[in-house]
């Protein structure tokens, strides 16, 4: 399994403050994220994976949906999540 319990509460505690602050938008940001890198390399090389492929087209919209309510509620915030994730917008 790619994502075990200590990748995320390493996730969660970079990003989100504690490792148990799960609920943290920046650390929920920060686990689409890996999981988007996640897929997208297995659809790499598995191209006609068209459910993987439909999952991260859903992680996708549900990172941006985080991103702009992050955007809205702490523009500070945003700009460093996305420049420390390299996340291009």
């Amino acid at each position: 399994m790619y994502l075990t319990k200590e990748v995320k509460a390493e996730i969660f505690a970079k990003h989100g403050g504690k490792a148990e602050n799960t609920g943290s938008t920046e650390g929920q940001i920060a686990l689409f994220t890996h999981r988007i890198n996640h897929l997208t390399g297995h659809l790499k090389s598995n191209h006609k994976d068209f459910n993987t492929e439909r999952s991260l087209v859903k992680l996708v919209g549900k990172r941006r949906s985080l991103l702009d309510y992050l955007k809205k509620k702490d523009i500070v915030k945003y700009r460093e999540l996305i420049k420390e994730l390299g996340i291009r917008k």
